[in-house]
């Protein structure tokens, strides 16, 4: 293998949303070339994120600080997250605060609104909601202009809706949310990631605390909301019907989708697909949402 084959290979992977176990294999022996070869730590990055992404967290913190002994700021962001989750099994806030902070004196958005949700919860530091709504009040202004998908808007707007919310201010908690949830859709499209689909989750869940589902007029991921109870729903893809029921089992639903069950609305949102290509890619393709009960 030569670099610029690993290369071609880890470039083909990441816009491969739906990776056979032989792909995953060359991705992995490719970055692990590269990792030798180059000691690039955005590689040690990428295969790091790669393992998180999977939920091998073990592997990801291997991959996470070998990133960082290069003094690499990304590297520190990911260690925030391993320990601040306890991904490994073990939370160490301590850690998690260092790493954010040191980030977030740098400028870091994500740091920061992490460093944010330290304060509010007592996590290392004592609980200080005022200064929880401080930094994200800060943050907002820095964020709304952003308009790269992975840039943090989705995570900085839901906050200051959940204190918007707080201060009874309603409609403007409204419009952020809807905001929100078009700018993470876009993400999704790109990269269905968990950690994604769990803040677009929690987004629809806040959202229709707040106002009540048009089912006249819905999509893709307003199901997060339909799919808690049982419901029948179909819609249209490339003029071909899609069926979708959701059916109490337990405290959740397990969903069936044009024939094949998923154990829950995260696992439908993670797995299914349409033609081999998954929900979450495609989302703005699907049309005609109708709720038959």
């Amino acid at each position: 293998m030569t670099v610029n084959e690993a290369r071609d290979i880890q470039n083909e992977f990441q816009e491969n949303q739906n990776p056979t176990e032989e792909e995953v294999f060359l991705f992995t022996e490719a970055i692990n070339f590269l990792i030798e070869e180059e000691h690039n730590p955005g590689d040690m990055l990428s295969l790091g994120g790669y393992y998180y992404e999977i939920k091998r967290f073990d592997l990801a913190l291997k991959y996470y600080e070998m990133a960082a002994t290069y003094d690499y700021d990304p590297a520190y962001e990911c260690l925030g997250y391993i320990w601040y989750y306890g991904r490994t099994g073990e939370r160490d806030f301590k850690k998690a605060f260092e790493y954010f902070s040191k980030l977030m004196d740098k400028g870091n958005p994500v740091a920061a609104y992490k460093v944010a949700d330290m304060y509010r919860n007592g996590y290392y530091v004592d609980k200080d909601q005022k200064k929880y709504e401080e930094i994200i009040e800060n943050l907002y202004p820095r964020v709304k202009g952003m308009t790269n998908v992975f840039d943090p808007v989705p995570e900085v707007f839901t906050r200051l809706a959940r204190i918007r919310t707080s201060q009874g201010r309603k409609d403007e908690a409204v419009e952020l949310y809807l905001y929100a949830k078009d700018f993470l859709a876009q993400r999704i499209s790109y990269n269905a990631f968990f950690g994604n689909l769990n803040i677009m989750k929690w987004l629809i869940d806040d959202l229709y605390e707040l106002i009540d589902l048009d089912t006249d007029d819905f999509d893709l991921y307003d199901l997060y909301y339909l799919l808690k109870s049982p419901h029948k729903i179909t819609f249209m893809y490339n003029d071909e019907p899609q069926s979708l029921e959701s059916v109490m089992e337990g405290d959740e639903c397990t969903v069936c989708f044009n024939g094949k069950w998923y154990h829950s609305r995260d696992d439908f949102f993670k797995d299914a697909c349409v033609d081999d290509t998954k929900i979450t890619e495609i989302y703005d393709e699907f049309r005609g949402f109708y709720v038959e009960s």
